[in-house]
């Protein structure tokens, strides 16, 4: 069923060392949290290579939910509980407070960090992290997650990665790209460039593998990325659509479209026996599958009531209904990992923008204003979609959050930018 190669890492990740994409809010909540991150301090002989407080705090300011207090308003540095005069940061209107320090170790560097509530004077974490060979961006971004847990109540995504599609040029000298990125658009990588159209970007549920279709043979072909070994896998393709990938929970089968007996149908591909089973069977077009967060049931867009909503298919039932009522067009539907809420591309008279439903009351918020908004990717911690939109004529990456307070857009410096999928947690 499938046809297998090997490609190095070496020759499949071109690093980059500037981001193509970086995170700016345009729109965050009214009344955020107002949080100090303190300059860790460093016993060390040589510079680190990044200045870890700083990651931690772009982490948080670019949540749209804190406001991080100015270095150079910072009356004094302390590194741990008993430098602390609580009544300065108290009187600079900060809630809380995070110091740290850092020193070498046997591995790499060692930091420890103090998290505390400047009103109660309470501690309310601290850790001691080595980095044991990671990069110090991966050490900064695990705080800025355990700092937003404590806080929130929400786990931190920021040690998580972003896929998406760039585009660049014009005519036959435009060129495709395949990147991926930390959540904040630093260290991005180019997993593979071609001249032919690239799409559908999916990450399992593990984080170990990637799905997408190019079209690189002149066809649209599925292939599968395994992060760990480098091995790149085509899966076999048809006669017509081979397209719009979507793993279920356990990884090992894909919802797949495909057009190979006339229709644009919904398939299961079974990755470990090979097996194909047709799921729909109806005269409209059915694509743009996803699967419930229970594996029980694949959600998808078909225009089988005259124009595009979202149905959803029980696979042992084989029994259809419809989830859109309001509006004349919703697609691309994305479920949140709770099941309580769908993502969608909406359209009303204004355009196409990102909506979410709530499933058990079927009540529908628009969340966004922006006519051209596509390809959402919600966050794994349920918090926020990433889409694709329109800047200045130009595809860029968006996010806002599901209440539709937090809003940014991430600029890029490569070419169009479009197709978003947001890693699941990855530690």
């Amino acid at each position: 069923m499938f046809k297998r190669f090997c490609i190095t890492l070496a020759a499949l990740f071109s690093i980059s060392v500037n981001a193509e994409v970086f995170v700016e809010v345009v729109e965050g909540i009214e009344e955020p949290t107002h949080i100090a991150v303190v300059p860790f301090g460093w016993d060390g002989d040589n510079a680190l290579s990044e200045d870890v407080s700083a990651i931690i705090s772009n982490d948080l300011r670019q949540s749209g939910m804190f406001k991080l207090m100015a270095e150079q308003d910072m009356l004094s540095s302390p590194e741990r509980q008993d430098q602390i005069f609580f009544r300065d940061w108290r009187i600079s209107g900060n809630d809380y407070m995070l110091v740290g320090s850092l020193k070498p170790s046997a591995t790499g560097v060692s930091a420890h960090v103090e998290l505390f509530d400047i009103l109660s004077e309470q501690k309310i974490w601290a850790q001691d992290i080595d980095s044991e060979g990671a990069s110090l961006r991966d050490v900064a971004h695990y705080i800025a997650d355990q700092v937003f847990q404590k806080i929130t109540g929400i786990r931190g995504a920021f040690s998580t990665q972003v896929v998406y599609v760039t585009a660049q040029g014009r005519g036959d000298s435009r060129k495709y790209r395949l990147q991926m990125a930390d959540s904040d658009g630093a260290r991005s990588q180019t997993i593979l460039s071609s001249n032919e159209p690239i799409m559908s970007p999916t990450w399992s549920r593990d984080g170990k593998k990637l799905a997408y279709v190019s079209f690189e043979t002149d066809r649209p072909v599925i292939y599968i990325h395994h992060w760990e070994t480098g091995v790149r896998q085509s899966i076999q393709s048809f006669k017509g659509l081979n397209g719009a990938p979507a793993w279920d929970p356990t990884g090992n089968k894909l919802a797949i479209v495909l057009s190979k007996d006339g229709n644009p149908e919904i398939y299961v591909l079974n990755l470990i026996s090979g097996s194909l089973e047709r799921i729909t069977r109806h005269y409209g077009i059915d694509t743009e599958p996803t699967w419930s967060p229970d594996g029980r049931s694949i959600l998808f867009t078909s225009d089988r009531a005259g124009r595009a909503q979202i149905y959803s298919v029980d696979l042992a039932s084989r029994v259809t209904k419809r989830l859109t009522f309001k509006g004349s067009y919703n697609s691309r539907g994305r479920l949140t990992q709770d099941g309580r809420f769908l993502t969608m591309v909406h359209q009303d008279s204004a355009g196409y923008h990102i909506a979410v439903q709530e499933l058990k009351s079927g009540n529908l918020r628009i969340l966004t204003s922006s006519k051209d908004d596509e390809s959402p990717s919600i966050s794994p911690n349920g918090v926020v979609v990433m889409y694709a939109t329109k800047q200045g004529g130009k595809g860029v990456l968006a996010g806002v959050s599901l209440d539709g307070k937090i809003k940014f857009t991430m600029p890029s410096s490569l070419g169009e930018v479009r197709e978003p999928a947001w890693s699941p947690f990855l530690n």
